[in-house]
């Protein structure tokens, strides 16, 4: 492995009838502690938002790349491999599409384990908003794949104000809210092909709350209190579901945060405490193992 690489477009799955899925490949410069010369670097995989209908691989959303404090870049910098992943957007496909992509990017991750010098047992989901979707139900419905060493298990999930429930998504918004998950033609009922009210069952499908089990990965799940977008009871919920099996999970709430970390002040401030918490919580995962 060549250090300090960034590999962009790289093709690792093709579904029938739809163009090709990409990713970007950002390689540390070299070892760390959180880095074994015997296993290979921890990795993340990072899944973009956009409401599962824009957004493209590499971006956290126009206002914290508007921060410039390129998340991405500080986890490589830290001693991570990262693969920021395409997936098909709902405009193209409706779910479980999306899923199944992000599970695809896992696979193709763990399958090119030596390539690229990475541990397979230190993969770890990433995603913001309708990627922390994606990352917890990765994290949540992880299964063997086609065969044993190309499954799609993930040792821990990060999420930054992901949608959990889509059933309960739109009685909890707020007051001010900006779109809510029950507001026709919402970006919800676009995913799943059907207003969640008329269709509770296909909801439920799609929400990371129902596959809660005994055994799920360590979670962190950050979220701003004034998200007017994805309410932050949303990660409450989850954190309350994974929490009542055992499971290690760290919810931290932004006070004042909208989405995507905008504070009335205009600050930094949430999408730096954010980003430093994400990196602190990988750290420590990598460190168990």
């Amino acid at each position: 492995m060549t250090a300090g690489r960034i590999l962009k477009g790289i093709e690792f799955a093709h579904p029938d009838g739809f163009a090709p899925l990409l990713l970007d490949l950002y390689l540390p410069a070299g070892s760390d502690s959180v880095s074994d010369a015997a296993s290979g670097f921890p990795a993340v995989i990072h899944f973009h938002g956009g409401g599962w209908q824009t957004g493209e691989r590499s971006s956290l959303g126009p206002a914290v790349d508007g921060f410039g404090l390129s998340p991405i870049e500080q986890l490589v910098e830290a001693g991570f491999v990262v693969a920021s992943a395409d997936y098909r957007l709902s405009a193209v496909a409706t779910f479980p599409a999306q899923l199944l992509d992000a599970k695809a990017a896992v696979r193709w991750l763990r399958s090119h384990a030596a390539e690229y010098s990475v541990d397979p047992g230190r993969i770890y989901a990433w995603g913001d908003s309708a990627g922390g979707h994606l990352a917890s139900l990765v994290g949540l419905t992880a299964g063997a794949g086609t065969d044993g060493e190309t499954d799609d298990n993930i040792a821990a999930v990060a999420a930054w104000y992901p949608p959990t429930d889509l059933n309960r998504m739109g009685e909890q918004a707020r007051p001010d809210a900006v779109a809510r998950a029950d507001d026709p033609g919402s970006r919800e009922a676009l995913l799943i092909g059907a207003q969640p009210a008329d269709a509770p069952d296909l909801a439920a499908a799609a929400s990371p709350v129902t596959y809660v089990r005994d055994g799920a990965p360590p979670f962190l799940l950050i979220h701003g209190t004034a998200d007017r977008f994805v309410p932050a009871a949303q990660s409450t919920t989850l954190a309350g579901a994974l929490q009542k099996t055992g499971a290690d999970v760290e919810l931290l709430l932004l006070e004042d945060a909208d989405h995507m970390w905008s504070l009335p002040d205009g600050s930094q401030a949430a999408a730096r405490q954010a980003t430093a918490a994400t990196i602190d919580f990988f750290r420590r995962q990598a460190r168990k193992h």
